[in-house]
């Protein structure tokens, strides 16, 4: 495998993680506020300033996706207490809870309908299971084994 196919295999990857997440649990959010959300959730009471440092987003975008975001109850913010004049962000709990339920969708579905034969799907799956552990840091919910 070359560097270009290993591009192309993640961003197929990252694609059928979407969609498995996507057919649990459809969402209204577009993808900006999609991650100003995952940004929060890594980096709690973060400001507005820090997030559109990591994701590269306009100040703009950011101040508005989250003040939208607040509006439908799934973030917070404060004034930072070292520095007033600093927003601080972060998920509610409501969203904290909705992001974790999203996160462990099992993408078992999402692998049958883009391998379409099932026991193939099944190799796939057991192949995916397999480069997890390989290549992803060991969780608290899934240690090395």
């Amino acid at each position: 495998m070359d560097g270009m196919q290993l591009l192309r295999l993640g961003k197929r990857l990252t694609e059928l993680g979407r969609d498995a997440i996507d057919q649990a649990s459809p969402t209204s959010l577009t993808p900006g506020e999609v991650a100003v959300i995952a940004d929060a959730f890594r980096h709690p009471d973060c400001s507005v300033r820090e997030i559109v440092a990591r994701t590269g987003f306009a100040q703009s975008h950011v101040s508005a996706s989250v003040s939208r975001l607040r509006e439908r109850g799934l973030l917070e913010t404060a004034p930072d207490p070292a520095d007033g004049r600093r927003t601080l962000v972060h998920l509610t709990d409501r969203a904290r809870r909705a992001v974790r339920a999203r996160a462990g969708t099992p993408a078992d579905e999402a692998i049958v309908r883009a391998v379409a034969d099932p026991g193939r799907a099944e190799r796939v799956t057991a192949l995916l299971d397999e480069l997890a552990e390989l290549l992803l840091p060991p969780t608290p919910h899934r240690p090395r084994s």
